[in-house]
């Protein structure tokens, strides 16, 4: 998402003549967009100022904005610690941004546009051309969430949520195809929680897989709660809708789940997992994991674990519990921290063991890659299969923007390596 919304922010500031720039030596202008979601997201600010402020030591200042979660957070904090800032403006009024520049161009004071205005900025991004061209783009269409797990710092940084309209989201995503994207992955902070007049997110796919140059859908990232019969039917009757959810748990224990507030039990997980694979066979899981939550005890933890051996995730994504200031979980007494790295180390190892099981039994393999971009200096181009599964291959012809049939051949811990097949009729596709 924040790759999105700095997209969109440079959409918005082209509009006042300023264009992106990969040197920084030559900056007017340093926007830095956050996210508060891990601890020392604010320690990374500063860090990162540091070294504005050691570039330009001997130059003319840029001017220097904090955008994104972490200023929305704790916006007046920052003005006040590090002077270098000039302002600060939270994910939901960043549509300001133009505004902000203009007045610190004349030497304004230091600004915090920290509201929640979320119906202005999309009206303002609407009103303008989305000139992302990569082959895989996001696209934003629900904001925001109600849930309030207790360990989330969300619901106070992105407010509460909100879904755009499929008219709207529908044109956006064919302005993405007409600058070359195959593939859309619709992104939400409870993406299938999206719900615009009636309008599910089943009914957005199944507009947006109307697009026929679009070959791929995705979305991210789902809550338990919203995963409605109609979008497990979606996964079976839409073709390019991708064969892989990610899904997060959070926790085997329904003790934890039910101090986490999350509004689901470990059963009614699994029945969801049950009627996916039912609907289409298959179909594969990631998931999100917090390790050592307060009051997580052995027996907790190991039913984590089982859940993990049952589900065999192809892909997880594990923390220690992150007590983030704001949340009711920041208060909450912590379980001994060598316990929770222990009990990290060992639910990671287990991860990587039914990940690499799973990534040895694709050599040999058939998948369908679409590819994104060339290795510089190298014949080789990257793209990924339908399981969002990093794919490498040497061609001495461009494949950018194409989907391929790829033997797989060899791989390792992030990356499988393939060869191109021949274009055939009937290929067996690694499920």
């Amino acid at each position: 998402m924040n790759e999105y919304d700095s997209n969109r922010i440079l959409d918005l500031t082209k509009k006042i003549n300023y264009s992106l720039t990969e040197n920084l030596k030559e900056a007017d202008c340093y926007i830095l967009n956050t996210c508060h979601i891990r601890e020392k997201a604010t320690e990374k600010v500063y860090h990162d100022i540091g070294r504005v402020k050691k570039e330009f030591r001997n130059k003319l200042k840029p001017i220097v904005i904090v955008v994104g979660c972490v200023a929305q957070a704790e916006g007046d904090v920052l003005l006040k610690k590090e002077k270098y800032i000039d302002a600060v403006t939270g994910p939901q009024s960043y549509q300001k941004i133009n505004d902000i520049i203009s007045k610190l161009e004349k030497k304004s004071k230091s600004i915090n546009s920290t509201e929640f205005d979320v119906i202005e900025k999309f009206d303002t991004l609407n009103s303008l051309k989305n000139t992302d061209n990569k082959i895989s783009s996001f696209l934003t269409i629900q904001e925001g969430c109600d849930k309030f797990c207790k360990f989330c710092v969300v619901p106070y940084t992105r407010g509460p949520e909100y879904s755009r309209s499929i008219n709207e989201l529908v044109e956006e995503a064919n302005q993405l195809v007409e600058n070359g994207a195959k593939e859309i992955n619709l992104l939400g902070q409870n993406v299938n929680a999206y719900n615009h007049k009636g309008k599910k997110l089943s009914d957005l796919i199944l507009e947006i897989s109307k697009i026929k140059k679009l070959s791929r859908i995705r979305y991210t990232t789902s809550h338990p709660r919203d995963f409605t019969e109609d979008l497990i039917e979606t996964h079976k009757n839409c073709e390019k809708l991708m064969p892989l959810i990610h899904l997060p748990v959070q926790s085997g224990s329904n003790k934890i789940l039910k101090a986490m507030n999350r509004k689901h039990s470990i059963e009614e997980y699994l029945k969801i997992i049950e009627k996916l694979i039912k609907a289409k066979p298959n179909i594969k899981f990631s998931s999100d994991f917090i390790i050592g939550y307060p009051n997580e005890t052995l027996d907790d933890f190991k039913n984590t674990v089982d859940l993990m051996k049952k589900v065999k995730f192809i892909n997880s994504f594990s923390y220690i519990f992150s007590a983030r200031p704001g949340t009711p979980a920041f208060n909450f007494k912590k379980i001994d921290q060598q316990e929770t790295k222990t009990r990290l180390i060992e639910f990671q190892n287990i991860a990587e063991k039914i990940k690499t099981i799973y990534r040895k039994n694709l050599i040999n393999k058939n998948v369908n890659v679409l590819f994104e971009n060339k290795i510089k200096n190298e014949n080789k181009y990257f793209g990924r299969d339908e399981y969002y599964n990093a794919v490498i291959v040497e061609s001495n012809s461009c494949l950018i923007g194409k989907i391929k049939k790829i033997k797989i051949v060899d791989g390792n811990r992030n990356t499988l390596f393939g060869e191109i097949l021949p274009n055939l009729n009937k290929t067996n596709y690694a499920a």
